[in-house]
Order: C-alpha cells, then sequence, then structure tokens
C-alpha cells in the first residue's frame, strides 16, 4: 500500500508539473475539453448509449490491436523459459486475450519482464521542472531535476497533441484516448529495453500510473494512461551549429551514427529500420550522438514477389533491392538507414574541410553511400580506418620533419597577453584554436596562416586525443605552466620576451 500510495501521488505531481508548464495552452482546450466531457457525460438517451458503447467497442479493438504490436517486442534476448512468448513472434494466429493482457500490464504496471530500470514512479517525488525541450503530435519532452539534483528528461502524452484531439473526437473517452495515445511511449519503453547501445539515449526508468484492469480494453482505472518515460538527458542536435563546428566533431558525429547503424542492422530484434529518419531524433550527450526517439522503429521486414516490390523511395533517388528466396526484400531496413544517413548527414557534414590526406577516403564514402554500393559493415570498416588514420596521424606522412626546426620550443611555459586572430573552424570563438596531432602539424598549420608567429600545445586533449594547440600573432610575457609547450618562429624568438 504505501508503494502504492507513492507511485500515485508521483503520477499526480507529474500531471500537475505538466499542467503548470502548459497552463497557457490549457486555457484555450480546456474550454474544448470541457465541451466533450460534458458531451459524453450528458449523453444518456437510449440511441446516444448505443453510440457510446458502439465507440467505446472500436476503441478497445484498438488498443488490443497496439498490444500486439508490442508483445513480440517483450521477448527476453535469452528467450522465455516455457517457450509461450517465442511462439507469437512466427505466428499471425489470434493472440489468448489472457496472454495478450498479462504482457501489456508488464509495460503498463512495470512489471516482471519489462521493469529491468533502475527509476519508477518514486524517483518523480518532488522532482523541478526546469523547461519543456520539445512537443509533437503524441509526445511531451520536459526536462526536470529530481530530488536528488539529478537532471533527467521526462517524455511523455502530450495532452494537447494532435493524436490526443483526433482520439478524443473520434471515441470520446478521455481516459481511454489517453491510453491510446500513450501507446507509443510503451513501445518505446520496451525498445529502449531491447536495443541497448552506447548510441541509443539511455533509459532510466519509467512510471506508469492506474492499477486493475478494465474489462476486455485492459489499462488501468484512475490514472491509466498516464506513462511516463525517464531518459537521461541530451542537447538536442543543432544541425546549423554542428556545420560551423570543426572536422573532427562532425566526423565524430556520422561515425556515431555508422556504429548504431551498424549495431541496429543485427540487433536482437532483427534488422531495424528508423522509418522517421531526421536530425531532431538524435541528441548529444558528452558530444556522443545517441537516437532519442525509437517509437518509429520498425523490425518488419517487407515481404515481396519479385524486385519490382522492393524499391526504396527517396525524393531525388530510387533504389531496387533483391527479392529473396524466402520472399523478403533482402537488406531493405539497412539500406534505407545507410541512405538517410547519407542524405541527412554524411553530405553536410563529412566532405567540407576534411583532412587533405584524409580527402579521398571521405570521397569513397560519399560514393558508396550515395549510390548503396556498400552495406553497413563495409561502411563501418571504412569509417573505422579513417579514424584510425586520423588518430594516428598517418595521414602527415607527407609533412616534412623538418617543418618544426623553425620554431624556438619553449616546455614547461605558457603565455600571456597574447595577441589572437581568429581561424575558422575554431575551437574558441575568441582565437585560433585547432586539434593537431604533433607539433609537426601544428607547425604545418602556422606557415599556413599568415598572422601566426606562434602556437602553444596546451596539453588538452580532444575525443581522439590529439591535442588541442591555441595559435596567436604575437604574445607579451611567458609565465610558467608545467601543461603546455610554447613554439615560436625563430624570426621571431629574439623578440620574444622572457618571464
Amino acid at each position: 500500500m504505501p508503494a502504492m500510495g507513492n507511485s500515485l501521488r508521483a503520477a499526480a505531481l507529474l500531471a500537475f508539473v505538466v499542467l503548470s508548464i502548459l497552463v497557457s495552452l490549457l486555457i484555450s482546450s480546456v474550454q474544448q475539453f470541457g465541451a466533450r466531457v460534458s458531451h459524453f457525460s450528458n449523453a444518456t438517451l437510449p440511441g446516444d448509449e448505443e453510440e457510446l458503447a458502439s465507440l467505446r467497442g472500436a476503441l478497445i479493438y484498438q488498443l488490443n490491436e497496439r498490444r500486439k504490436e508490442i508483445i513480440p517486442l517483450l521477448l527476453p534476448e535469452d528467450g522465455d523459459e516455457n517457450g509461450e512468448l517465442e511462439e507469437t513472434r512466427h505466428s499471425s494466429r489470434a493472440l489468448d486475450s489472457t496472454l495478450d493482457y498479462n504482457l501489456w500490464n508488464e509495460i503498463t504496471l512495470g512489471s516482471r519482464k519489462a521493469h529491468l530500470d533502475e527509476m519508477g514512479c518514486d524517483s518523480l517525488v518532488d522532482m523541478q521542472a526546469v523547461e519543456i525541450l520539445g512537443s509533437g503530435y503524441t509526445k511531451l519532452v520536459v526536462k526536470v531535476n529530481l530530488a536528488a539534483g539529478q537532471p533527467v528528461a521526462l517524455k511523455l502524452v502530450n495532452e494537447q497533441g494532435i493524436d490526443m484531439g483526433k482520439c478524443l473526437e473520434d471515441f470520446k473517452d478521455p481516459q481511454g484516448c489517453r491510453e491510446l495515445v500513450s501507446y507509443k511511449l510503451q513501445k518505446e519503453i520496451v525498445l529502449l529495453q531491447r536495443l541497448k547501445h552506447p548510441n541509443v539515449i539511455k533509459l532510466k526508468g519509467h512510471c506508469a500510473g492506474g492499477q486493475g484492469g478494465r474489462g476486455g480494453g485492459g489499462g488501468g482505472g484512475g490514472e491509466g494512461g498516464r506513462v511516463t518515460v525517464i531518459l537521461e538527458q541530451g542537447n538536442p542536435l543543432q544541425m546549423i551549429q554542428l556545420l560551423q563546428s570543426p572536422w573532427e566533431d562532425r566526423f565524430r558525429v556520422c561515425l556515431d551514427l555508422v556504429r548504431l547503424l551498424h549495431f541496429l542492422s543485427q540487433s536482437p530484434l532483427g534488422s531495424v529500420a528508423l522509418l522517421d529518419f531526421q536530425p531532431r531524433q538524435f541528441v548529444t550527450v558528452s558530444g556522443e550522438l545517441k537516437l532519442t526517439d525509437l517509437d518509429d522503429a520498425s523490425a518488419e521486414e517487407t515481404a515481396c514477389r519479385t524486385e519490382a516490390d522492393c524499391t526504396l523511395e527517396f525524393p531525388h533517388r530510387n533504389f531496387t533491392l533483391p527479392c529473396s528466396a524466402r520472399g523478403v526484400c533482402e537488406g531493405l531496413n539497412e539500406k534505407r538507414n545507410i541512405y538517410n544517413a547519407y542524405r541527412y548527414f554524411f553530405t553536410y557534414l563529412l566532405p567540407h574541410q576534411a583532412p587533405p590526406g584524409l580527402t579521398h577516403l571521405v570521397d569513397h564514402i560519399m560514393n558508396s553511400t550515395g549510390e548503396l554500393k556498400a552495406d553497413i559493415n563495409q561502411t563501418l570498416e571504412a569509417f573505422e580506418h579513417i579514424l584510425l588514420l586520423y588518430k594516428s596521424g598517418l595521414h602527415l606522412d607527407n609533412l616534412p620533419p623538418s617543418v618544426v626546426k623553425d620554431y624556438t620550443v619553449m616546455r614547461g611555459m605558457g603565455t600571456s597577453g597574447n595577441v589572437e586572430y581568429r581561424c575558422w573552424p575554431s575551437y574558441s570563438q575568441q582565437g585560433c584554436v585547432l586539434s593537431v596531432h604533433s607539433a609537426k602539424e601544428a607547425a604545418h598549420i602556422c606557415n599556413s596562416h599568415s598572422q601566426c608567429n606562434s602556437f602553444t600545445l596546451t596539453g588538452q586533449k580532444t575525443w581522439t586525443g590529439r591535442l588541442l594547440a591555441s595559435f596567436r600573432s604575437s604574445f607579451s610575457h611567458l609565465v610558467p605552466d608545467g601543461t603546455s609547450e610554447v613554439y615560436v618562429k625563430e624570426t621571431k624568438a629574439l623578440e620574444a620576451p622572457t618571464v
């Protein structure tokens, strides 16, 4: 009973927080909502009761159809000891209603099989809402700080969304509609549990309101349908900002994406396609790309009789794939993901300002993915090869070793009173800070900048392990700094001030 009380308290608090955030939107929508409820509650005539019973039956049918979509996703990776659930994945027969109801409760009430996460409704007690991160047809994403100060992102049903509004018009049942619309959240909970990967947002937990059953429709009483997904917090992917970032950071996003697609091609659910493949479906966490929306992910294979049934259609290109002997389009999910990665990410992020020693390899990736000539294994291998060359500095073999001999080095020193100049793209908006493999590469860059007379290796490193180098026109003082090295052009070395 105490656990149930805490769960209901958290669910009520969550509803209050969301309503507080959306108070301006609710002013107008409450009137519409009240009109719908009034219409629903005042419908007491026999004809109206018959109509409402028909609508309720249609809603229950929709709820059961959603459950049947989720059931195959609930299979444990190691298989079910009784083998009952494995049968449901490969069979198209009607599912037993008791089995259906029990599996559904694993999501809505957080029971044995689905409750693999750490946080529940109790974790949301005394949380503090910070801001709305996004809203769509179905879901609302809210940034909150938990009682312990931990920041998380919450996904919940958008009460003012188009899906909720349309459902209320069709079925006139607020609680049933909330339950139906929450289907995508429930599906996402299961997918996040099954598709764990460094480039998939981490599921920290979920809270499901409601206890008990509601006849054939399943679900819960009281606050049934109030499902909340608790996720690690990320920063929305800003493509415009990313376009202005150093090539190394843009390459990281593309590499992370390819690693994710490689995993999805052979996931525990089979080959998974991202049907709504857009940059807005991704966030970054400490610079690492993560997929945050999985409700439109599909592991279904496309059936075919001929190759004509296996056409991938894009705005400017179409591709026809083979129809396998078992009657499915061979590699369609994987190829769809690859081409979407090419047109939404690689085209904008990969070629521009790639290191000269790597441009031929980047061009090869662009050609092979843009024409769908490479599978995901080959694509990942090509990316990992570029990463190896970039981290090791092997792509700089054509730089003469003597390039750094034109500089005087002062180890254990830093600079003060710097005269900065800007370069693009730079890790600092106030000056010119770039990543380098070594002092040799930094000297080569400094020689290519007419303003540059010195540079400092600070000891700071990027995600690849490369050093950050600060380039400048001049400086007024040398200061002790055990982590830095200052390189000054010999023509200027005699003029360099001392400590």
